[in-house]
């Protein structure tokens, strides 16, 4: 998902030289493209999935449930099966599952069947948990040790290029002529599904560099033998995550809907691209938030900017026009740096229990599953611009957690 982080675990490869490791680098960090792509064409699946199959906006975040839902289910046993039968058994199978996911659109398009879409649709992340498990470690160890963050952050680039370049791609397709039929969704996603397949039989055919994980290094490392849930700060961390992503996907689920019901002369097309903005700024706001963590201490900038979210989100609640949705667009920004530095103070000092806690972390993003569907039912029969609530109060606990939860007892 938007917005992902990497745990304090360091890998090592085996069975690879180092001038071998380019066409894996390439073919790993395609991966971050491929569900960037699938994320940026989630929210505007939801309007046009109101347009054409008459759904109410509550129903439309049934999406979101099973976009995220699968994440929910399939990332600890994704874990699990990468561990016993290696990595990459585990992103080719994740890639059969995407297109499986991808090629299910066709009939459910065929059928107008919303329930075959989410199904569809869960089929589709299921996989896409498997790759997001197994691409982190990877791109760390496909190259010299002192340069992995580096090769990351580039890697991290191309999910922002593909979540940025999906809804453009979306709202040129699915808003363009033949708005009222599904058959540019069918077509959107049997060419995903065509280029996923290709890509998993490069990763067949290609030698990986087998990897394995050393112990956890670092300084924050302590001989600690308390439970886990004994550590007050890893409690909040999961409580702060869980209501974050709520808010990350709420934010976009009914993003289209809010500037074409507020911001008079904004079509549904035009929603889109304005949402790709959004997502551009969140990519570019990662940038500027890891520049300001070297003066400015994590839970201090987290702290301001939730703040500068809540004040934002009561803005886009009175419906006021652009200056509202300029407001809903910013939003995005500081949303940026909140996912990754609530996983890392969340996992700090839990020695032993590292990577327990930061399976935990990837677990809580279910409140995207969950909350949004809330949200959407509050927009049916208050108004769009009152779910935006839902968010507002999220913020509220990220807020929290960045002023007083975050502090290791």
């Amino acid at each position: 998902m938007a917005g992902g982080a990497v745990g304090n675990s360091t890998y090592t490869s085996t069975n690879a030289k180092q001038g071998s490791y380019l066409i894996p680098f390439i073919l790993v960090t395609s991966l971050f493209f491929l569900w960037g792509l699938a994320y940026g064409l989630l929210d505007v699946l939801n309007k046009h999935f109101q347009e054409v199959l008459n759904i109410t906006k509550m129903r439309s975040t049934l999406l979101q449930a099973a976009y995220f839902g699968a994440y929910f289910l399939m990332a600890f046993p994704a874990g699990l099966l990468m561990n016993k039968y290696g990595y990459k058994r585990g992103i080719i199978l994740g890639l059969l599952l995407y297109a499986i996911g991808a090629f299910l659109f066709y009939p459910a398009a065929h059928f107008t069947s919303f329930d075959s879409f989410l199904l569809a649709l869960f089929i589709l992340a299921s996989g896409l948990a498997f790759l997001e498990t197994a691409a982190n470690p990877y791109v760390t160890v496909l190259g010299p040790k002192e340069t992995s963050e580096q090769r990351l952050n580039l890697s991290q680039c191309f999910n922002g290029l593909g979540s940025f370049l999906g809804p453009i791609i979306g709202g040129a397709l699915f808003f363009g002529e033949n708005t009222n039929d599904l058959s540019s969704v069918q077509l959107t996603y049997v060419i995903i599904g065509v280029i996923v397949l290709l890509i998993a039989g490069f990763f067949y055919r290609t030698p990986l560099p087998e990897i394995k994980e050393d112990k956890v290094e670092g300084p924050e490392v302590e001989a600690d033998t308390r439970p886990l849930f004994a550590h007050k700060h890893f409690v909040w961390s999961i409580i702060a995550q869980f209501f974050y992503v709520a808010a990350q996907v709420g934010v976009g689920a009914l993003f289209i809907n809010y500037v074409t019901e507020y911001w008079a002369g904004t079509s549904s097309q035009e929603g889109s691209f304005l949402l790709s903005v959004g997502l551009g700024l969140f990519v570019g706001g990662r940038f500027v938030g890891t520049a300001l963590m070297r003066t400015i201490a994590p839970n201090k900038l987290l702290t301001l900017y939730a703040v500068i979210n809540i004040v934002l989100c009561a803005v886009v609640m009175t419906g006021n026009g652009a200056v509202a949705s300029y407001a809903l667009i910013g939003t995005f920004f500081f949303m940026s740096i909140m996912f990754p530095t609530i996983f890392a103070l969340g996992i700090k000092g839990l020695g032993a229990n590292t990577k327990k806690g930061a399976s935990f972390q990837i677990m809580s993003i279910v409140g995207g599953a969950l909350v949004p569907v809330v949200m959407g039912l509050i927009a049916d029969k208050e108004g769009t611009a009152v779910s935006y609530v839902v968010p507002l109060i999220c913020f509220v606990v990220v807020f929290f957690f960045g002023w007083r939860g975050y502090k290791r007892s």
